[in-house]
Formats: C-alpha cells, structure tokens, sequence
C-alpha cells in the first residue's frame, strides 16, 4: 500500500479529532486542563521574564562589590527559581493527565469504529491499512503526547516572543533584530539539511511493524513451521527486513549527523552572539555589568521561541510520520462519516423464513471476471442445501457475500435476522475467555444452564474437554494450545446448536472433520430444526441434503433436487442452468 501523504487533508482530519476530543464526554475535563496549562505557561513565562532582570540586578551588585544587594538579590534569585521549578512541575504534571485522557479516549474511539461495520475486516482484505496494531498502540501514544508538547512548545514560544521583545529592543534593538534573523537563517537551513527525515521516519515505522510481524508469525505458526521445516525460508526472510530496516535507519542517522553538525554549531554560537553586540556597549559605559547576562537570558529565550524548528525537527519529522499514519486510519475508520470507496452493489436485506438470492451476480476481486452469473432462487426453511462444483472460488465468493463479507458484483441477497442465521466459517473461531463464553452469545450466559451446556457437548461426543480446560470458567488465553483443530470445530458447531438460528452456513466442514462426523452433526442439526447450506463437496452425506446447488466454472450454475419435497417444489420451481451469457 501506498504511503499516505503528510498533505491538506491529512491536516483537516487531524484537526477534526482534536475537535471531536474537545466536543466528546470528556471536552470538559480536556478543556479544564488546557485552561490550567495555558495558565501554567503564563506563569512559567512570567517567572522567566523576572528571572532575567534578578539576574541582571544580581551580576550588577556582584561587578559593583555591593554586598547588601549581592545578598538580597540572592535571596530574590533562590525564589524565582524555586517557583519556577514548582510551576514547571505542574504544569508537566497536567500535561501527562491530558496527554493520558486524549490517549485513553482516541483508542477507545478507534477501537469502536475498528469493530463497527467490519471494518477490520474490510481494511484487512482490501488491503487498506497495514500494521493496525502499531498504528492504535504506539502511534496513537505519539500522537497524544507529541500534539501536546507541540502545542506547548508552540504556544511557550508565542509568549516567549511577546515577554522578552520588550525587553531585549530595551536593551539595544539591533540585538533583536540580531536574534530574528539568526532564527531565521537557523531554520531554512534545518529545513534544507532534514527535508527527507520525515520520509524516513515513516518508512522505518512500516519496516519495524513488518518485522514484528514477521516475528509473531513464526510464534503463532510454531509448529508447523517445525513440522514443514520451513526455518530456512524463515531465515532468510527475516535476515533481509533487518537489512531493510537497518540500510533504512542507516539513511536517518545520516541526516541526523548532519543535523547534527549544524544545530551543535548553532547552539554554541548562542552563548556569544548577544555578548559580542552588547559587551561594547557596557565597555564604552553605556550600559551596567549585570545587562550583558540579561542580554544573554533574553537573546536565548527569544532565539529559542523563534527556533522551534530547529531545535526540535527530528521530533517534528517523527510527528509528521505519525500523522500520516494515522491519517489513513482515520479515513478506513470513518472519522470523516463518508462511505467506502469500495461500495458493494450487492444489496442485503432483511426478511424472515428464507434465504434468497435475486439476480446475483458475483465478481474476482482480482480480474473482474463474473464467478456467479444471476443466481435466482429462495432457499425456505426446513431445507437443507448443498453448494458443490469444481470453482471453487465461486463456492467462496457466495458462501462470504451470503455473510456480507463481499464487494464485487450486483443483485440483492435476502436473509432472515441476524439472530436467525448462523455462519460456520472453515477454519474455527473460538474468542479468548472462558469454555462458556465460547459456547455462549454474548449476554446469553444466563439463559443455558451448566446441564444444558454439558448436554451439548455430550451429543457432539467432546464432553471431555470441560475437565482437560478445568471447567466452563476458567479463563483461557489460546484454545489451539489446548485442542485440536477438529476439537474446536466441535465447539463451534455446539455453538451454533445452543443458538439455534433457522439456518445455519457451513464452509467446508469436511476440512476439518471426517465424513462420518459432519453426518453425525448434520443430523444433529436437523433435530435441532437448523437449516443449513453447506458450501463445500460432501457427497459421502447426500441423504442428508434435500437439494444441491452445483457451480460450475464461467459463472453459471445448475439447481438440482435430491428428494422430493412439495414444499421445496413449490418455492424452488427451478432446476437446470441459466442462460450462459
């Protein structure tokens, strides 16, 4: 995926959270602390502004072997720091608890829009956002307290220019004009020397999060890869991301040294710029001893407001990086409430007692190509379905549009309500909890007793598993770790009969159960008064299907009854292929 740009737009969006911050639950407190901050930064500005001329008045009574005034301007100078420092930790201390609400807000704001709609699975298959997790971790972390720094910085530095301009054009106004043009001069030639540190800041971000996830890919897929002996291929992959990320970083620390050099140079030259313009003056008596330190105080201080980019354009480039990063997050997550680009034409309704597809056409994503063409029928409760052929892609493509998760293509697919239908995906999904909570919806915990549960997985014959996990509430972290593949297709299936949906999809059930077993379940399931449609050849269990749907390569599609049923025949007055083209 293409990097987005650090551009208008990614500004307006940026600009739009902190909006959303300040409008949310939360805008009060965020707003209180903000007030206090600025308050704060008054203050510290205010402290530093007497600071300087306590210390002219200190240096003075020193050059002028004043011991009284040396004394008191000690006591005077012991004070302004003590509140300074007294003020500086108040005003970090609010800085970090609203740096720890924005953050704990915009993750629980990303994290509810991640989950919404599908989102996660949308960017996922789309190809959207890569490294999602670094992005709602670490650089929602950045964003929070490098926004606010930023702001301080900026809004210290604005004070900064209003408090000490008065005081150093008192002092001798080419001094401040000294100090404008040394900021200036020290920024364009930042700009010029760092201009591709942002660049890279953003592409090592990528590069780490793909190591990382290179590296948990080897964790969870441990023992396969130890079965397939695939660590030499491993090896080399993660031996060529280290040499990227390190040739990558290698560039950074490049025009870091270069930064180097300069801001070195340009710090050093502080200390003697204001002294070299106003030690004539004290020379030629015009001015008193104690105005060279103030001269100096104030020339840092300005030059430091005026500075900002110079003094802090690593952190900047790293906060830019972040920015743009999160900007196309923002975008997938629907902070700007648009719809998707990829917009489905395929339309999914509601209605009760039956699944039907009308007109539908489903598409690869790839190329185009149709891998369905108009299908058109109404599958009625009470009947149980088989959809085979050797494409398999189409057989996916409508197992997947029958649950929403499709994009290409056009017709209207009508379903019962959600609580009425069930999907089985191939591969088993069991969510981290407890044994209940994977047999359980959720808010239904209260609804089955310990019996009722024990007596679901006793007629799916995996009753044992309740002692070997030590019992329906412990917690579990990895239920691969504890059962096989097929022990937890068995759970899932118990799922599915204590919800007891009218219809229930299975994907390729026989992947990881055995002929006999998805007999035995699918038997189960009729008991239970679960109509089901397995995607997937099954043809060692046909008796327990009343019609096939048969896929056949170039989108078309034959309709065929097993037994004969006059409520099928009366809704289902199809059979044969529709027309190729």
């Amino acid at each position: 995926m293409k990097r987005p740009l650090i551009d208008r737009l990614t500004w307006i969006r940026f600009a739009g959270v902190v909006k959303a911050l300040l409008s949310s639950e939360i805008g009060g407190r965020a707003s209180t602390l903000i007030i206090l901050l600025i308050l704060l930064l008054l203050g510290i500005n205010g402290l530093n502004v007497l600071n300087s001329y306590v210390g002219r008045d200190f240096m003075t009574a020193i050059a002028n072997r004043d011991m009284v005034g040396f004394v008191w301007q000690a006591k005077i100078y012991v004070g302004v720091f003590a509140a300074s420092a007294v003020v500086s930790v108040c005003a970090r201390f609010i800085e970090e608890r609203l740096a720890l609400l924005w953050r704990k807000w915009q993750t629980g704001q990303l994290v509810t829009l991640y989950l919404a709609n599908r989102t996660y699975y949308r960017t996922k298959v789309l190809g959207q956002v890569d490294n999602l997790d670094e992005r709602m971790t670490e650089d929602v972390r950045a964003l929070t307290t490098t926004t606010l720094s930023f702001s301080i910085m900026v809004l210290n530095g604005i004070i900064t220019v209003v408090a000490f301009s008065k005081v150093l054009w008192s002092i001798n106004p080419t001094l401040f004009i000294v100090a404008a043009g040394y900021a200036l001069c020290g920024t364009l030639l930042t700009i010029i020397l760092g201009h591709r540190l942002g660049d890279l800041d953003s592409r090592q971000s990528d590069k780490e999060a793909d190591f990382r996830a290179a590296l948990i890919h080897v964790r969870e897929n441990a023992e396969s890869i130890a079965m397939s002996h695939h660590e030499g291929r491993l090896k080399s992959r993660l031996l060529r991301q280290i040499a990227d990320l390190a040739e990558n970083f290698r560039q950074i620390v490049a025009v870091n040294r270069n930064l180097g050099f300069f801001s070195a140079g340009y710090n050093y030259l502080l200390q003697i710029v204001p002294a070299l313009v106003v030690a004539p003056m004290f020379i030629r008596g015009e001015i008193e001893f104690g105005v060279i330190t103030q001269s100096t105080i104030a020339f840092a201080q300005l030059v430091g407001a005026f500075s900002l980019i110079v003094t802090q354009f690593q952190s900047i480039s790293s906060f830019g990086a972040v920015v743009s990063r999160l900007s196309a997050l923002w975008e997938v997550a629907g902070f700007e409430h648009k719809p998707s680009a990829e917009r489905s034409e395929i339309k999914v309704e509601e209605q009760a007692g039956a699944v039907t597809y009308e007109g539908l056409t489903l598409r690869s994503p790839e190329n185009g190509h149709p891998l369905i063409k108009t299908l058109s029928l109404s599958i009625p409760f009470g009947t149980r379905v088989l959809i085979s052929g050797a494409d398999e892609a189409a057989r996916v493509a409508l197992f997947k549009a029958s649950a929403g998760l499709w994009q290409r293509g056009e017709g209207r697919i009508l379903l019962p309500e959600p609580d009425q239908i069930f999907f089985l995906p191939e591969r088993p999904y069991l969510p981290q909890g407890t044994l209940r909570q994977v047999l359980v919806r959720t808010g239904a915990e209260s609804l089955f007793s310990d019996d009722q549960l024990l007596l679901t997985l006793r007629l799916l014959e995996v009753e044992d598993v309740v002692e070997r996990v030590g019992g329906l509430d412990v917690e579990q972290q990895d239920w691969a770790e504890i059962l096989s593949l097929g022990e937890q297709q068995h759970l899932a299936f118990a799922r599915l009969m204590l919800a007891a949906p009218q219809f229930a999809f299975l994907d390729r059930p026989t992947t990881t159960l055995s002929p006999d077993q998805v007999g035995r379940i699918l038997k189960l399931l009729s008991q239970h008064s679960i109509s089901y449609v397995t995607a997937g050849d099954d043809v060692e269990n046909l008796d327990c299907y009343d019609a096939m749907l048969q896929l056949t390569p170039g989108g078309g599609w034959v309709w065929k009854l097993l037994h004969v049923n006059q409520d099928i025949d009366a809704v289902l007055d199809l059979s044969g292929t529709p027309p190729g083209d």
